[in-house]
């Protein structure tokens, strides 16, 4: 029981920030940097779409609260887009509102969500910031067939089992899930009553294969978060949403986010809207350049060209002395490389750096990949 001066033992027992030990090295970088470290992009949004672009003149009260729904437009425009009624619809703070609301509306305390890793590295604290537990079950680097998947997720299922959190295009393995793997997956959510967290968020972005939306298998129990912020390069202005199951489970989860963000920004959604109705150009052009800066970059540090994403994610561990990986990202650091640690995508992966190739511009990533190429020998 938390009585002053202590905190909730969920938050303080929640691992340090990714970079909160090295921030003092990363601000005394001199010279250029290479900041491969965080997911965003080094294009601008659409012009049209930019805050710039959105004025009081043409949106009279820009600056007030929207409905927690969404503004009507946006939502009826998404759900036109997806097939659905609009009551399955909320627009959200960004995917992480949205999955934040989601986790929020379907997790009692204890419950447990399988995550499946490497992941993004924000589910685990949302998961147990709820007063969940994440189970880690190593997936995408290890299952390659559909008749494996039951066999590996009831080595991580118990009673307390609620969900299960997939993702793909994967961050960070960039790892495109071929179909019947995802339909194995959705009918093992069904077969133990589980519901499903689909993060959609780099749907936009594969470049190998096709993605299957297990939505469309398991549509009953899953809800799918989009965002704006991957899709259309507006990192920073906290809009996505989420597609539910049906009216009664929305409602619920509408329940949840009123108290959580209560609406997303008036102005990035009417941004967003912007970029549904005219952004296919803009997103094609998008998916062209960080293809080709993803294959660049495999090709040099000598990994396999991503399926889908925006990252890289590669294991140094023979590259690692007595300091391990922490010493290997002051190195990194030291030449003006910013990398996010493994273990931040999963316990399992300790030895691992991922490594964003549409952060900064293409010839900034280039010569950042040319840095961690010489780190490891390549």
């Amino acid at each position: 029981m938390p009585r002053h001066p202590e905190v909730s033992r969920v938050v303080s027992e929640m691992p340090v920030g990714v970079f909160s030990k090295l921030a003092h090295r990363i601000s005394a970088i001199e010279g250029e940097r290479y900041p491969l470290h965080v997911g965003d992009s080094w294009m601008e949004p659409m012009a049209g779409a930019r805050m710039e672009d959105i004025t009081i003149a043409d949106h009279p009260r820009l600056h007030t609260y929207t409905s927690p729904l969404g503004l009507p437009e946006l939502v009826d425009t998404i759900a036109a887009r997806r097939g659905v009624d609009s009551d399955r619809v909320l627009v959200s703070a960004g995917a992480t509102g949205g999955l934040g609301a989601v986790a929020s509306t379907l997790l009692n305390p204890g419950d447990e969500v399988l995550l499946l890793c490497p992941f993004w590295p924000l589910i685990r604290g949302i998961i147990n910031l709820h007063h969940g537990r994440a189970v880690e079950v190593d997936f995408y680097d290890k299952v390659q067939l559909a008749s494996d998947v039951a066999a590996v997720l009831d080595a991580h299922r118990s009673e307390r089992t609620v969900a299960l959190y997939i993702n793909s295009p994967n961050n960070p393995t960039g790892r495109v899930l071929p179909a019947p793997i995802v339909e194995a997956v959705a009918e093992y959510c069904r077969r133990h009553d589980l519901w499903i967290w689909s993060d959609e968020v780099y749907e936009d972005y594969c470049y190998l294969g096709e993605v299957t939306p297990i939505a469309q298998l398991a549509p009953e129990r899953t809800f799918a978060a989009f965002s704006f912020s991957k899709a259309y390069a507006m990192a920073g202005n906290r809009c996505g949403y989420v597609v539910g199951p049906d009216k009664a489970s929305m409602t619920m989860l509408r329940r949840a986010s009123t108290h959580q963000f209560f609406c997303a920004p008036q102005a990035s959604q009417l941004g967003a809207l912007r970029v549904l109705r005219d952004g296919d150009g803009w997103l094609a052009e998008a998916k062209t350049r960080y293809q080709a800066a993803g294959d660049s970059a495999a090709d040099v540090l000598g990994l396999p060209r991503p399926a889908g994403g925006t990252f890289l994610f590669m294991d140094v561990g023979p590259h690692l002395d007595e300091r391990g990986l922490h010493g290997f990202l002051v190195d990194c650091i030291d030449r003006g490389l910013i990398l996010a640690p493994g273990s931040s995508c999963g316990a399992s992966y300790a030895t691992f750096v991922r490594v964003c190739f549409t952060s900064a511009p293409p010839d900034v990533v280039a010569r950042g990949v040319c840095v961690l190429a010489a780190l490891t020998g390549r």
